[in-house]
């Protein structure tokens, strides 16, 4: 790594990717000069979509770039993790007063554990602030759910969504 170059990681549980993180991702690749975007596995979590459907998921949808890794992590701070990627920067989305307090406090955590990575926070536009993952899957199901869900979800996770239901 160039000793000027910024990293950064944006981690999610990306359950399933929307298009609120595609825009955070299009942010991160303008900002920094390499992003990786990880899966953080948190062990008291249920998911809809295994690891590995995840993976593919993010690999389909994300754009391809020489500076951009999808990876994933698992029972590790996100702090260590940024550091074992030489990311300097930790990208975050700030959706609502509730994700402020949040990120805020996770901030303020992440640099007691290592003061030497920085979290950048994103505000969404208005047409993405609303949108999350619980919502695109709380969404599915009833009839015409598809004419809704297809505007907040990347192709493949649209597709996806369909098989399963």
């Amino acid at each position: 790594m160039a000793a000027s170059e910024k990293r950064a990681v944006y981690a999610g549980s990306f359950d399933p990717l929307t298009n609120g993180h595609l825009w955070m991702v299009e942010q991160g690749l303008a900002l920094f000069d390499h992003l990786t975007v990880a899966i953080g596995i948190n062990p008291d979590k249920e998911y809809t979509y295994a690891l590995d459907d995840r993976l593919e998921i993010l690999r389909a949808s994300l754009p391809k770039s020489t500076n951009l890794d999808i990876a994933h992590f698992s029972n590790r701070y996100l702090v260590d993790y940024a550091t074992e990627v030489d990311a300097g920067y930790i990208l975050r989305g700030i959706r609502s007063a509730q994700d402020y307090e949040f990120e805020r406090g996770m901030r303020h955590t992440n640099a007691q554990l290592n003061d030497n990575i920085s979290t950048i926070f994103l505000m969404p536009p208005r047409n993405l602030a609303e949108l999350s993952s619980s919502m695109v899957k709380g969404l599915v199901g009833p009839e015409g759910w598809e004419e809704h869900v297809i505007k907040m979800v990347p192709g493949p996770v649209f597709e996806a969504l369909r098989k399963s239901h």
